[in-house]
């Protein structure tokens, strides 16, 4: 694992957020040549007249943006959803959908406050068990800092394996508790120091410097670099937070994966968002570092039908992508992650209109049923998703 040079991928992600923030609540129409929203998917993300002209249409883009560095990857992903912004924050925070999905072997949500036992199920594959009995600082295949390294080693007999697998798997599971508890008292620099390869990976600092660079841009994007940077000390209004493990496959190793998520409701000068950040605290394979920001921007399409353009950024900093060999691996990791975004994007897309359109038909059977008498709140809105 190399240290990445999070500079390019700072500037990148603000500049590329700030357009939208600035764009918030305003009525785009893809028809308007001379619009911000054409102006910002032409300039600021380099998508070509036929790509934007999809969007319009209700297809899915996603471009992997260009970086200096190998081991940084950084997707964009945009798609007009004919439903409201506040259904892809339930949709976010659904981890009964997550359960359901094919790549997810387990997720939970973390209690507040936080228990041990949220973290059932958080367990490691048994090559990785195999792995980690002969682990160093400097060579190891999983992600995890130099201390709990040794201490996992040492704590097991290693002479009957079940046994060694489930005192390493209990350990693990107080290890991440322990983590978790730590980052809500202390922020980001509970979060250790990565040592399973040459060069030492300090999240913190390199989660700082990705962060950093958003100082030197207008007032609304330091509230959310703050939160990210200084929690718990900082806080932003009408925000909904909370802690949940993932183990999902990549295509390759199923990976175990602790995270903060936040949503929150931004108030813009021209109107609202509904904005969405994941930050990584936590990842056993590949990502050193993983912030993914998503935004929900009313607007209306070229039809002039209400919904949202629901444009996502996804930066992470990954090992094995440095060398020649590694130029090969990064691209084709690139080409599958494009276009497996497009898929989720679309899948988004698909599972929120179907939904919107449920609770449209909900509230027009109240109506008929009511004798044309408006539906109260509840009714109109139906179950979340």
């Amino acid at each position: 694992m190399r240290v990445a040079d999070t500079k390019l991928f700072a500037i990148v992600l603000w500049r590329v957020l700030l357009p939208a923030w600035a764009l918030a609540g305003a009525p785009c129409v893809f028809g308007q040549t001379n619009g911000a929203l054409h102006n910002f998917f032409r300039r600021q993300i380099g998508l070509g007249e036929d790509q934007i002209a999809a969007i319009g249409r209700g297809a899915a883009v996603a471009r992997v943006l260009s970086s200096e560095r190998p081991a940084e990857m950084v997707i964009f992903g945009a798609v007009f959803i004919h439903a409201e912004p506040q259904a892809y924050v339930r949709f976010a925070f659904d981890f009964e959908r997550l359960r359901r999905l094919p790549a997810y072997h387990g997720v939970n949500r973390v209690s507040e406050p936080p228990s041990l036992r949220d973290f059932e199920g958080f367990v490691l594959e048994p090559g990785d068990l195999k792995d980690l009995r002969s682990c160093r600082p400097g060579k190891c295949s999983i992600q995890l800092p130099a201390e709990a390294m040794r201490e996992l080693q040492t704590a097991v007999d290693w002479s009957d394996e079940n046994a060694a697998a489930a005192r390493i798997n209990r350990r693990l599971q107080t290890l991440a508790f322990d983590v978790l508890q730590r980052y809500r008292a202390e922020g980001n620099t509970a979060l250790g120091t990565y040592r399973d390869s040459a060069q030492p990976f300090d999240v913190n600092r390199e989660l700082r410097t990705l962060l950093g660079r958003a100082e030197v841009l207008p007032v609304y994007i330091p509230e959310l670099t703050r939160y990210l940077l200084e929690y718990p000390n900082a806080s932003l209004p009408r925000l909904d937070s909370t802690f949940y493990w993932e183990k999902v496959s990549f295509g390759l190793k199923p990976t175990l994966r602790l995270n903060h998520a936040a949503a929150f409701h931004f108030e813009g000068p021209r109107g609202a968002a509904e904005v969405v950040a994941v930050k990584q605290l936590y990842a056993s394979h590949y990502f050193q570092l993983a912030l993914e920001i998503t935004e929900c921007i009313p607007a209306r399409d070229a039809a002039g039908k209400p919904g949202f353009h629901l444009i996502s950024l996804r930066g992470s900093t990954q090992q094995g992508l440095t060398g020649w060999k590694g130029a090969i691996l990064r691209r084709i990791i690139a080409g599958r992650t494009r276009s497996a975004q497009e898929k989720a994007l679309l899948e988004i897309k698909r599972m929120l209109e179907a939904g919107h359109a449920g609770r449209q038909d909900v509230s027009a059977t109240t109506v008929s049923q009511d004798d044309g008498r408006p539906a109260g709140r509840s009714g109109g809105r139906g179950a979340s998703l």
